[in-house]
């Protein structure tokens, strides 16, 4: 097994064992309810592994066909997959027209509540309407199939309008996070040669308008192709309309036609870009089809969560300019007839209990969030969803990064009032649809762990030769087969997509990810390959530690890093965020910080330091910037913090690393 990504093993020496979060032996089963009558079921894994190809090609019949699918899988030119490759379809077709053909016009699409409170209720005969419209507008600025279009947009209703008016006329859209600068706007509107750009003036952002136009102008400085730029009118603001280029979209859109009869394009014709973060620097443009994409969210949103739409309510708590908003609150959901919940605002605008609010008020009954936002309710007390009536909640779901186990405990208790399975789920931008989570009417929760593959997706745990290892060891986690939503290259880089993913073992996609089997075969995450320490020989990996930390009741929220050690090679940093009633983090609060992870795991993986902060480095879409803290902890220069929600919290860390009182030694 390799070195880099061993998990942390028993130390032979009196200090004892190490690793004792995959011995995990709380266990919640299913409720007799939900099993009784759940969409997936032990025999659902059982067709799907005896032939995949064929419970795919099932599944290819959730949705609409202009041309049926003879062909499922061709695999003949690794890694480049083609999936349902004869049949021809329109993804905008399958998100709108055919529910209003089908008698479900009245059905709500959308509940959009706005930061400022205003709402709106959105069917799927207006849906369907206001993106026909929207369709006409891009053909008449000249957009034709293949063409990109770039979106930055705040979460409003507009946001799905837009992206689904590209998809109906076969130009791939690639949406561009509202809180990204405009550096980040125009490199991806060069990278894959944009000439339409869709945005707003602005939106809201902790109650106060947030200007969107204006970074567009700026990023447009570098873009001469951009043709046109169409723009909502969210918040009023003033601003520049540059002539010949801008246009009003109340003005534009709104005068075209309600007719529009949508295109079928191949399956495998390009749906959308999205970009992701690359090791070099230069962002990754992950390429994303149209008919095997379907197939793939449409089900693991109906899977996952044991969708029923007739009955369901469901909130994905994710911007759209992340993947979760793509798979799990524009495509999967509408695809399926969902009610849906969009919310512009934060958590703790106006009030700390706002999501809570919007939950009782739409009556959800599937909330979708990141555990980063589990661990700051944890942080603020359970005094705030207290308030509310979440007994219209029967499902759970968790993205983004690995869940502690106390903040799943802590989910499922507070939140889902102890009667609510919890699905973790594990899948990238790249896989385009869940991977790895438990089937809530199948799955006995096991509190941290991702647990096991998706009905119809083959996983495994390798060492260094690509040998599976035993239960109980731990290694790199790759993909063994093709699945349907899998990216299919890197935006114009063929090559970079090959040797991104592709390179390390040979037949596998690999994406960086260490995990481990526990003794029941269940899988854990142990995080990036980058995020597992070397302290004395020992490799230990930052989200056991992490999960340590929660575990003790004075800790809501912790980061762990490793710093470079002259003794051990590798030292232990962790920031924490205390709970309100933990007091102020002095010396004895981190002593018995300490003493509580050598407890939980072993002396060796006690912190060198721990400092207490107020609050962590996350980017706009919740995930710890580990590295920033890393530089913190080395005493090196802090990296880019671009796209920090917050970039001020770097400067107080640092003001405070070497203050006494928040960090501890010895």
């Amino acid at each position: 097994m390799s070195d880099e990504v061993r998990s942390s093993q028993k130390a032979q020496s009196d200090e004892g064992g190490l690793s004792n979060l995959s011995h995990e032996d709380r266990r919640f089963p299913p409720p007799e309810e939900l099993a009784a009558s759940a969409n997936v079921t032990a025999a659902t894994y059982e067709q799907a592994a005896a032939d995949p190809d064929a419970f795919w090609a099932e599944q290819a019949k959730r949705i609409s066909w202009e041309t049926e699918p003879t062909e499922v899988l061709d695999w003949s030119n690794p890694p480049f997959a083609t999936w349902f490759a004869d049949g021809t379809l329109n993804a905008a077709y399958n998100a709108c027209d055919r529910h209003v053909e089908a008698g479900h016009g009245d059905r709500v699409a959308f509940y959009f509540e706005g930061e400022p409170g205003d709402t709106r209720e959105i069917t799927y005969a207006q849906l369907t309407t206001e993106v026909k419209q929207a369709a006409n507008a891009l053909i008449e600025l000249g957009v034709e199939a293949g063409d990109r279009v770039a979106i930055y947009l705040p979460m409003i209703p507009e946001a799905v309008v837009a992206m689904l008016a590209c998809a109906r006329i076969g130009a791939p859209h690639t949406v561009v996070f509202g809180g990204f600068s405009s550096d980040a706007l125009s490199s991806r509107i060069l990278d894959c040669g944009v000439e339409v750009v869709i945005t707003a003036d602005g939106g809201y952002r902790r109650g106060a308008p947030s200007g969107l136009k204006p970074a567009v102008d700026e990023a447009l400085t570098k873009c001469p192709d951009v043709r046109h730029v169409l723009v909502i009118r969210r918040t009023g603001q003033d601003v520049e309309m540059t002539e010949g280029r801008d246009l009003w979209w109340h003005e534009f859109v709104g005068q075209q036609s309600e007719e529009h009869t949508a295109e079928a394009f191949p399956a495998e014709h390009p749906l959308y870009i999205m970009y992701t973060s690359g090791s070099t620097g230069k962002p990754k443009g992950i390429l994303h089809t149209t008919g095997g994409y379907l197939v793939g969210t449409s089900y693991t949103h109906w899977a996952t969560f044991d969708l029923k739409p007739e009955t369901d309510v469901f909130w994905t708590a994710a911007d759209i300019g992340w993947v979760t908003g793509h798979s799990y609150l524009v495509y999967g959901p509408l695809v399926n007839g969902t009610t849906s919940v969009m919310y512009e605002g934060t958590p703790d605008t106006p009030h700390k209990g706002r999501w809570w609010e919007i939950i009782e008020k739409y009556r959800v009954t599937i909330l979708y969030c990141a555990p980063t936002a589990i661990r700051t309710f944890m942080k603020w007390g359970s005094e705030f969803p207290e308030q509310f009536d979440l007994s219209s909640l029967r499902i759970l779901g968790s993205v983004g990064e690995p869940i502690n186990p106390e903040a799943y405990v802590w989910y499922r208790h507070v939140i889902g009032g102890d009667r609510t399975p919890v699905v973790d789920t594990w899948w990238q931008t790249e896989t385009g649809m869940h991977m790895i989570s438990p089937m809530p009417g199948v799955t006995s929760g096991k509190p941290g762990a991702a647990m096991t593959p998706v009905p119809g997706v083959s996983v495994d745990v390798v060492n260094d030769e690509a040998q599976s290892v035993p239960n109980g060891s731990g290694g790199y986690l790759v993909i063994t087969k093709p699945w349907p939503s899998m990216l299919r290259t890197l935006w114009g880089d063929d090559q970079r997509f090959v040797d991104t993913y592709w390179s390390r073992f040979a037949g596998l996609y690999f994406a960086g990810d260490g995990a481990k089997r526990d003794d029941d075969g269940d899988i854990w995450f142990l995080g990036r390959v980058d995020d597992v320490m070397n302290v004395s020989g020992h490799r230990m990996s930052t989200t056991e530690i992490e999960s340590a930390l929660v575990s003790h009741p004075k800790v809501a929220e912790a980061a762990v890093v490793g710093a470079s050690d002259p003794t051990t090679g590798q030292a232990i940093v962790a920031f924490v965020i205390l709970r309100s009633e933990a007091g102020d983090g002095g010396p004895d609060v981190v002593a018995e910080l300490r003493a509580h992870v050598a407890k939980e795991i072993g002396a060796i993986a006690k912190p060198r330091q721990i400092m207490v902060v107020e609050e962590l480095p996350k980017t706009r879409s919740g995930k710890i910037m580990r590295r920033l803290l890393r530089d913190i902890a080395e005493h090196r220069e802090v990296g880019d913090v671009t796209t920090l929600t917050d970039s001020s919290v770097m400067s107080l860390i640092k003001d405070n690393m070497d203050k006494p009182a928040a960090a501890a030694e010895g």
